[in-house]
């Protein structure tokens, strides 16, 4: 069964109650950032220009969305392979934001950071970009315009559908699904 997750309403009580292989449905905003945003906001944070928005409590989906069609809020909005912000995320995670939305598994830096921080990355289904697109009721860009599709959006969504991928005691959705795969 899914978890309705009203991001407005984020608290560390709620991430800890939330385990891996639990499925959500996420509402509220999420911000878009890829791998030369990740890059510009780590630098820019440690020049002491701080971040473009304030992560604190946040949810960041990794993902460059396509272009809108005329009469369309959005493209195609499809995850990127999460493990291409693994350098950057520690430092965002370490400085307040809560969630990372992505596919594909993490690096130990980053596993031990939400358990650190009492973070959750969560997964978005690969190949699905254009439903996705459709649980996304507003977009804008505030970030970083010169990097096109990889701009940093602010994204208001309703019934985003994503599971846990790693909680924020550091179970691993992947590493279990595998352990039950191999027992057959």
């Amino acid at each position: 069964m899914d978890k309705r997750i009203s991001l407005n309403e984020l608290s560390d009580e709620l991430i800890l109650g939330l385990k891996a292989g639990d499925n959500l449905l996420l509402s509220g905003i999420i911000y878009t950032a890829r791998d030369a945003a990740h890059k510009r906001m780590c630098e820019d944070f440690e020049k002491g220009k701080g971040f473009p928005f304030d992560i604190k409590g946040k949810a960041v989906y990794y993902a460059g969305p396509c272009p809108a069609k005329p009469g369309n809020i959005i493209g195609s909005c499809g995850p990127t392979t999460a493990g291409r912000m693994d350098a950057y995320s520690p430092l965002l995670l370490d400085n307040g934001l809560k969630i990372m939305i992505g596919k594909g598994g993490r690096n130990e830096a980053v596993k031990d950071a939400v358990v650190r921080n009492k973070c959750l990355y969560l997964g978005a289904v690969g190949g699905c970009g254009a439903l996705i697109a459709d649980c996304i009721k507003k977009a804008e860009v505030i970030a970083y315009p010169d990097l096109g599709t990889e701009a940093i959006r602010r994204l208001f969504v309703e019934d985003f559908p994503c599971t846990v991928l790693l909680d924020a005691y550091g179970n691993d959705f992947y590493k279990t699904a595998q352990e039950i795969y191999q027992k057959g």
